[in-house]
């Protein structure tokens, strides 16, 4: 088989988006949104608002989030007065969507793969979902997943090996979300597929999170950090995460310190 040139898979990844990405980035940070991007101190938060604003030549920005697209450009409407900008890419939906950060247009040559593994899917669990205790669909816009708040304390967990029979995974975050997702697409899976029609070098790539859900996230072995208000169930993970960086800051703090840590003190300058 003959190997695509050298930035050929960037460039068809580049002409499904309506704004051009960095030409050649030297951070490429991922960050989860609730709990992470969108917590810390006013200061910390105006600090890296204000710095992604300035360095999105340099700072290639991932929006990495369970929330669906309709819920992340309430969120950049609603957002201004810290000065929150839009990133580059989104990865929502907890994995399933994958998106330009300018216009929220979905990116074919990324969600393809993720729509043809769901297709059929939903119709086969949602009887198995229908009427379960402790479950309660999302009121919001679902592509390529099934979303629900979650009460474990209700829920009968041996639902869980009947679902994911029928060819997903399912993932409990927060104490109060659940997710049912194709098996095999996460966050840290459709990180490393967009990663790799970027073609950039992993070493660049910076992660960060606060929940379960961003676990994938981390066992991708990149650089990652885990902020100093991460969920007590995330935090059993870290001994079994090398690469990942347990932050003392909460949120944007905790995020600016691990920049530090891993080498990026002089984007700061």
């Amino acid at each position: 088989m003959t190997r695509a040139p050298s930035g050929a898979r960037r460039r068809r990844l580049q002409r499904q988006l309506s704004a051009p990405l960095p030409s050649s980035p030297e951070l490429v940070l991922v960050t989860d949104l609730d709990g992470t991007l969108l917590e810390g101190s006013i200061a910390g938060r105006q600090l890296l608002y204000s710095w992604l604003r300035s360095r999105r030549e340099q700072v290639l920005h991932v929006f990495c989030t369970g929330r669906d697209l309709g819920s992340v450009a309430r969120l950049l409407t609603q957002e201004p007065g810290l000065g929150l900008g839009a990133p580059h890419l989104v990865i929502g939906d907890v994995g399933c969507s994958v998106a330009c950060g300018a216009s929220l247009q979905l990116v074919p040559l990324a969600v393809d793969p993720i729509e043809r593994r769901w297709r059929g899917l939903q119709q086969r669990l949602e009887p198995l979902l229908r009427g379960q205790p402790g479950l309660s669909a999302q009121p919001i816009s679902i592509d390529r997943h099934l979303a629900y708040d979650y009460d474990p304390e209700r829920f009968d967990h041996r639902l869980i090996p009947r679902l994911e029979a029928e060819g997903v995974d399912c993932l409990h975050s927060g104490g109060r979300y659940f997710d049912v997702l194709p098996a095999g697409v996460n966050k840290g899976s459709t990180l490393l597929e967009l990663l790799g029609w970027l073609e950039l070098d992993a070493a660049r790539v910076v992660t960060a999170g606060d929940s379960l859900n961003d676990l994938a996230m981390f066992q991708t072995g990149l650089a990652g950090i885990m902020v100093g208000n991460a969920e007590p169930a995330l935090r059993l993970h870290l001994p079994g995460l090398p690469a990942t960086f347990a932050a003392a800051g909460h949120g944007c703090d905790g995020i600016v310190e691990g920049l530090h840590h891993f080498g990026f003190t002089h984007l700061f300058a």
